[in-house]
């Protein structure tokens, strides 16, 4: 078996998380960022990383995942401001699946990432988006060494599930 953990990062939450991921992973791998991701051939499975930006993958990844070969099994995650288990997550990961339509999306996985102040600053003037501001401010600290435990679990299981 072949892995492929590819991530995108603005902040370098991702990028930790990536690496708890491939960190877990026993079996051949690889781990790139998206934007240095020459080829998807021969890998099988392809773990894809991305910060939750306004709801949604971001715009330098879904090219990628539109890319990738029908029926190629893929596993996401994503790091984000918001609580786990939270809507604004949840609309990110049915963006991603949405646009890996022909793939073989496994599964996915979420944890908390420390926002930028820019950010929160920037959102806590915007009365539409102060709430989700202040929630972002506890996320400072993530993803910590429960969040990537909880990575490391969840690269376990997607191999497992890919086998």
């Amino acid at each position: 078996m072949k892995v492929l953990v590819t991530y995108f990062t603005q902040t370098g939450n991702t990028e930790k998380v990536a690496r708890a991921v491939f960190d877990a992973i026993d079996v051949e791998k690889e781990i790139l960022p998206v934007g240095e991701v020459r080829t998807v051939q021969g890998y099988d499975i392809i773990f894809i990383g991305f910060p939750v930006i306004a709801h949604a993958v971001p715009v330098k990844v879904q090219p990628f995942i539109k890319s990738l070969p029908a029926g190629q099994k893929v596993a996401f995650f994503s790091t984000h401001g918001s609580l786990r288990g939270g809507q604004l997550p949840k609309q990110a990961f049915e963006d991603a699946i949405g646009l890996a339509a022909g793939k073989k999306v496994l599964g996915y996985f979420g944890c908390r990432g420390k926002v930028s102040p820019k950010i929160i600053d920037a959102m806590m003037k915007q009365p539409e988006n102060r709430a989700w501001a202040e929630e972002a401010q506890t996320a400072d600290g993530h993803p910590d060494a429960a969040d990537l435990k909880d990575a490391r679990g969840f690269a376990d299981a997607m191999i497992a599930k890919a086998r």
